[in-house]
């Protein structure tokens, strides 16, 4: 089927929107368990970016599982599937000039390095909300280490299935360590020559 599909050619580029919108753009890639903090600690950073003018957007688990990826369970082939599918709108945005924040526990190495070949290396930031398993089970926010520790819930990170934490991430959050803000406002730091500089 594939051999079938020709992409159309279209006259505004990549490039022309960056220049519109005054912004390098790229994805920054949240990971960690289930209650770490990565959707907590990306609101502060889309909003400390918002407040330059930043043009941006952030997916997240609970937006994406309604939706888009309403149809995948927790197996490991569906969490294969559903990193592939978030990188590839991910990709999208990126392409039409926005920096976008992925908040997503995204256990297995082999999928975030799916994500860096489907965005390129240059247009991904990888940030590792490291919280020990011991904190993200007495935040329990959601209830789901409860649940799982009942049986309510199979597949759960961190309990019934493997999280494969990076190992040279861009950076590092110790959530234990280090207030939200704090935190937020490293990342902004970090990425900051890379919002005006154009790849």
């Amino acid at each position: 089927m594939s051999k079938h599909i020709i992409p159309h050619s279209y006259q505004i580029s990549k490039e022309d929107r960056l220049e519109s919108n005054k912004q390098n753009s790229f994805l920054m890639w949240f990971t960690g368990l289930s209650g770490s903090g990565k959707s907590t600690i990306a609101n502060v950073v889309e909003q400390k970016l918002f407040q330059q003018g930043i043009k941006t957007y952030t997916l997240d688990g609970d937006n994406i599982r309604k939706g888009i990826n309403n149809d995948l369970s927790f197996s490991p082939e569906d969490r294969t599937e559903n990193i592939r599918r978030i990188a590839e709108v991910a990709n999208l945005m990126v392409d039409a000039g926005l920096v976008v924040l992925a908040a997503f526990v995204s256990p297995y190495k082999k999928d975030r390095e799916n994500i860096k070949s489907i965005v390129k290396d240059v247009n991904f930031v990888e940030i590792f909300i490291n919280t020990s398993i011991e904190e993200c089970e007495r935040r329990d926010v959601k209830g789901l280490y409860k649940k799982a520790r009942a049986g309510e819930i199979k597949n759960m990170t961190g309990i019934s299935a493997p999280y494969e934490a990076p190992e040279n991430p861009d950076i590092e959050i110790k959530t234990e360590n280090e207030s939200i803000e704090a935190a937020a406002q490293r990342i902004v730091d970090y990425i900051t020559p890379k919002l005006s500089k154009l790849q």
